[in-house]
């Protein structure tokens, strides 16, 4: 995913011009959070009951990167 991603987050800098990228992903989802934390997102808080997913009211945890923080390395 990292190599997916990461380009997807220079692209989103570079083409789409965003100050910021935001990331909201579900506590037990740890392989998403490893993810964004290897790519330089940032913790932002918790937002309990974020999304309605499977009939039922989500925690999530918030995660960002901005246009002036370190941008992932990427893979050519």
């Amino acid at each position: 995913m990292s190599a997916g991603v990461a380009p997807a987050v220079h692209h989103a800098f570079g083409r789409l011009g965003p100050n910021r990228l935001e990331a909201g992903i579900q506590p037990g989802n740890e392989a998403s959070r490893r993810l964004v934390r290897r790519l330089g997102f940032r913790k932002e808080g918790f937002s309990p009951g974020f999304i309605r997913i499977g009939g039922a009211w989500r925690d999530h945890e918030r995660r960002a990167i901005a246009r002036d923080m370190d941008l992932p390395a990427v893979r050519r």
